[in-house]
Protein backbone atom coordinates (compact mmCIF):
# COMPACT_ATOMS: atom_id res chain seq x y z
CA UNK A 1 0.00 0.00 0.00
CA UNK A 2 1.33 3.45 -0.91
CA UNK A 3 1.86 6.08 1.77
CA UNK A 4 -0.70 8.28 0.01
CA UNK A 5 -3.54 5.80 0.56
CA UNK A 6 -3.84 6.76 4.20
CA UNK A 7 -3.98 10.49 3.54
CA UNK A 8 -6.04 10.70 0.33
CA UNK A 9 -3.20 12.11 -1.75
CA UNK A 10 -1.78 10.15 -4.68
CA UNK A 11 1.89 9.64 -5.46
CA UNK A 12 2.53 8.77 -9.11
CA UNK A 13 6.02 8.37 -10.53
CA UNK A 14 7.19 8.39 -14.14
CA UNK A 15 10.19 6.24 -14.98
CA UNK A 16 12.26 5.04 -17.91
CA UNK A 17 15.64 5.44 -19.54
CA UNK A 18 16.71 8.64 -21.26
CA UNK A 19 14.99 9.36 -24.57
CA UNK A 20 11.73 7.49 -23.94
CA UNK A 21 9.55 10.63 -23.83
CA UNK A 22 8.90 10.49 -20.10
CA UNK A 23 9.09 14.25 -19.49
CA UNK A 24 6.71 14.97 -22.37
CA UNK A 25 4.25 12.45 -20.96
CA UNK A 26 4.31 13.88 -17.44
CA UNK A 27 3.33 17.26 -18.93
CA UNK A 28 0.44 15.65 -20.80
CA UNK A 29 -0.58 13.72 -17.69
CA UNK A 30 -0.77 16.94 -15.69
CA UNK A 31 -3.00 18.49 -18.36
CA UNK A 32 -5.23 15.41 -18.28
CA UNK A 33 -5.66 15.68 -14.52
CA UNK A 34 -6.40 19.41 -14.71
CA UNK A 35 -9.16 18.64 -17.21
CA UNK A 36 -10.65 16.40 -14.53
CA UNK A 37 -10.49 19.20 -11.97
CA UNK A 38 -7.38 17.89 -10.19
CA UNK A 39 -4.44 20.29 -9.86
CA UNK A 40 -1.34 18.08 -9.55
CA UNK A 41 2.02 18.96 -8.09
CA UNK A 42 4.59 18.20 -10.79
CA UNK A 43 8.15 17.71 -9.60
CA UNK A 44 11.33 15.87 -10.54
CA UNK A 45 14.33 13.95 -9.26
CA UNK A 46 17.02 14.66 -8.63
CA UNK A 47 15.64 18.08 -7.82
CA UNK A 48 12.46 19.64 -6.51
CA UNK A 49 14.06 21.77 -3.77
CA UNK A 50 16.87 24.36 -3.91
CA UNK A 51 19.26 21.92 -2.22
CA UNK A 52 18.25 19.00 -4.42
CA UNK A 53 18.64 21.10 -7.59
CA UNK A 54 22.20 21.97 -6.57
CA UNK A 55 22.92 18.30 -5.98
CA UNK A 56 21.41 17.54 -9.40
CA UNK A 57 23.92 19.87 -11.00
CA UNK A 58 26.77 18.18 -9.14
CA UNK A 59 25.88 14.74 -10.43
CA UNK A 60 24.68 15.55 -13.98
CA UNK A 61 26.71 18.45 -15.34
CA UNK A 62 29.68 17.16 -17.37
CA UNK A 63 31.91 19.99 -16.18
CA UNK A 64 31.80 18.72 -12.59
CA UNK A 65 34.31 15.99 -13.39
CA UNK A 66 34.16 12.28 -12.62
CA UNK A 67 31.63 11.04 -10.06
CA UNK A 68 32.08 7.50 -8.76
CA UNK A 69 29.15 5.10 -8.46
CA UNK A 70 29.03 5.26 -4.65
CA UNK A 71 29.24 9.06 -4.59
CA UNK A 72 26.51 9.22 -7.25
CA UNK A 73 24.29 6.96 -5.16
CA UNK A 74 24.71 9.05 -2.02
CA UNK A 75 24.09 12.32 -3.86
CA UNK A 76 20.87 10.93 -5.32
CA UNK A 77 19.57 9.92 -1.90
CA UNK A 78 20.63 13.19 -0.26
CA UNK A 79 18.61 15.03 -2.90
CA UNK A 80 15.70 12.62 -2.41
CA UNK A 81 15.63 13.07 1.37
CA UNK A 82 15.35 16.85 0.92
CA UNK A 83 12.67 16.45 -1.74
CA UNK A 84 10.54 14.01 0.25
CA UNK A 85 10.73 16.00 3.49
CA UNK A 86 10.14 19.45 2.01
CA UNK A 87 7.87 18.77 -0.97
CA UNK A 88 6.43 15.30 -1.47
CA UNK A 89 5.21 14.35 2.01
CA UNK A 90 3.64 17.78 2.73
CA UNK A 91 1.79 17.64 -0.59
CA UNK A 92 0.48 14.13 0.04
CA UNK A 93 -0.57 15.06 3.57
CA UNK A 94 -2.53 17.96 2.07
CA UNK A 95 -4.35 15.53 -0.22
CA UNK A 96 -2.52 16.55 -3.40
CA UNK A 97 -1.77 14.37 -6.41
CA UNK A 98 2.00 14.34 -6.88
CA UNK A 99 3.47 13.54 -10.30
CA UNK A 100 7.19 12.91 -9.94
CA UNK A 101 9.67 12.56 -12.80
CA UNK A 102 11.76 9.69 -11.33
CA UNK A 103 12.04 8.32 -7.81
CA UNK A 104 13.86 5.42 -6.12
CA UNK A 105 13.12 3.00 -8.97
CA UNK A 106 15.42 5.21 -11.06
CA UNK A 107 18.20 4.68 -8.53
CA UNK A 108 17.70 0.92 -8.69
CA UNK A 109 17.77 1.05 -12.50
CA UNK A 110 20.61 3.53 -13.03
CA UNK A 111 22.91 3.09 -10.06
CA UNK A 112 21.94 -0.55 -9.48
CA UNK A 113 21.44 -1.87 -12.99
CA UNK A 114 23.61 0.62 -14.82
CA UNK A 115 26.49 1.04 -12.37
CA UNK A 116 26.35 -2.25 -10.49
CA UNK A 117 25.72 -0.77 -7.03
CA UNK A 118 24.65 -3.37 -4.45
CA UNK A 119 20.83 -3.61 -4.15
CA UNK A 120 21.13 -3.83 -0.36
CA UNK A 121 22.74 -0.39 -0.29
CA UNK A 122 19.86 1.08 -2.28
CA UNK A 123 17.23 -0.52 -0.06
CA UNK A 124 18.98 0.68 3.10
CA UNK A 125 19.24 4.26 1.89
CA UNK A 126 15.63 4.25 0.72
CA UNK A 127 14.57 3.29 4.23
CA UNK A 128 16.44 6.29 5.58
CA UNK A 129 15.45 8.84 2.92
CA UNK A 130 11.74 8.02 2.66
CA UNK A 131 10.60 5.48 5.28
CA UNK A 132 7.13 4.15 4.55
CA UNK A 133 6.76 6.05 1.29
CA UNK A 134 6.07 4.15 -1.93
CA UNK A 135 4.37 5.40 -5.09
CA UNK A 136 0.74 4.43 -5.59
CA UNK A 137 1.50 4.02 -9.29
CA UNK A 138 4.74 3.89 -11.23
CA UNK A 139 4.63 4.14 -15.02
CA UNK A 140 7.71 2.83 -16.81
CA UNK A 141 8.09 4.09 -20.37
CA UNK A 142 9.87 1.36 -22.27
CA UNK A 143 11.80 1.45 -25.54
CA UNK A 144 14.81 -0.49 -26.83
CA UNK A 145 18.07 1.11 -25.78
CA UNK A 146 19.14 1.83 -29.34
CA UNK A 147 15.86 3.66 -30.02
CA UNK A 148 16.20 5.77 -26.90
CA UNK A 149 19.86 6.50 -27.67
CA UNK A 150 18.96 7.64 -31.20
CA UNK A 151 16.33 10.02 -29.80
CA UNK A 152 18.88 11.54 -27.43
CA UNK A 153 21.27 12.19 -30.31
CA UNK A 154 18.62 14.17 -32.24
CA UNK A 155 17.87 16.60 -29.42
CA UNK A 156 18.83 20.19 -29.96
CA UNK A 157 20.85 20.52 -26.76
CA UNK A 158 23.90 18.94 -25.17
CA UNK A 159 23.92 15.70 -23.23
CA UNK A 160 24.34 15.57 -19.47
CA UNK A 161 26.81 13.17 -17.87
CA UNK A 162 24.37 10.25 -17.73
CA UNK A 163 22.83 10.86 -21.16
CA UNK A 164 26.35 10.56 -22.58
CA UNK A 165 26.59 6.90 -21.50
CA UNK A 166 26.70 4.24 -24.21
CA UNK A 167 23.93 1.98 -25.49
CA UNK A 168 25.08 -0.94 -23.33
CA UNK A 169 24.57 1.17 -20.20
CA UNK A 170 21.03 2.07 -21.24
CA UNK A 171 20.26 -1.55 -22.03
CA UNK A 172 21.25 -2.47 -18.47
CA UNK A 173 19.02 0.32 -17.17
CA UNK A 174 16.14 -0.92 -19.29
CA UNK A 175 16.53 -4.50 -18.06
CA UNK A 176 16.55 -3.26 -14.46
CA UNK A 177 13.32 -1.34 -14.98
CA UNK A 178 11.63 -4.37 -16.53
CA UNK A 179 12.81 -6.50 -13.60
CA UNK A 180 11.22 -4.05 -11.16
CA UNK A 181 7.95 -4.21 -13.11
CA UNK A 182 8.00 -8.02 -13.07
CA UNK A 183 8.63 -8.00 -9.32
CA UNK A 184 5.91 -5.45 -8.50
CA UNK A 185 3.20 -5.82 -11.17
CA UNK A 186 0.46 -4.11 -9.14
CA UNK A 187 2.39 -0.89 -8.59
CA UNK A 188 4.52 -0.73 -11.74
CA UNK A 189 2.94 -0.56 -15.19
CA UNK A 190 5.01 -0.70 -18.38
CA UNK A 191 3.94 1.43 -21.34
CA UNK A 192 5.33 0.91 -24.85
CA UNK A 193 7.09 4.21 -25.57
CA UNK A 194 7.86 3.38 -29.20
CA UNK A 195 4.30 4.30 -30.20
CA UNK A 196 3.13 7.78 -31.27
CA UNK A 197 3.05 10.35 -28.46
CA UNK A 198 -0.76 10.59 -28.43
CA UNK A 199 -1.15 6.81 -28.16
CA UNK A 200 1.25 6.69 -25.23
CA UNK A 201 -0.63 9.55 -23.55
CA UNK A 202 -3.92 7.68 -23.96
CA UNK A 203 -2.48 4.64 -22.20
CA UNK A 204 -1.19 6.84 -19.39
CA UNK A 205 -4.58 8.52 -19.00
CA UNK A 206 -6.27 5.15 -18.41
CA UNK A 207 -3.76 4.30 -15.68
CA UNK A 208 -4.12 7.73 -14.06
CA UNK A 209 -7.90 7.62 -14.04
CA UNK A 210 -7.89 4.34 -12.13
CA UNK A 211 -5.56 5.71 -9.44
CA UNK A 212 -7.11 9.16 -8.92
CA UNK A 213 -10.72 7.95 -8.89
CA UNK A 214 -12.60 9.92 -6.25
CA UNK A 215 -10.17 12.84 -6.04
CA UNK A 216 -12.26 14.97 -8.42
CA UNK A 217 -15.49 14.67 -6.45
Amino acid sequence: MGYADAVRGRFITFEGAEGVGKTTQITRAAAHLRARGIEPLVTREPGGTPLAEKLRALVLEPGQGAVGATAELLIMFAARASHVTDVIRPALEAGRCVLCDRFTDATEAYQGGGRGVEPDWIRALAGIAHPGLLPDLTIVFDAPAEVARARISTRGFGEDRIEAEDTAFFERVRRAYLAIAAREPKRVQVVDATRPEAAVAASVAVLLDAVVAGMDR
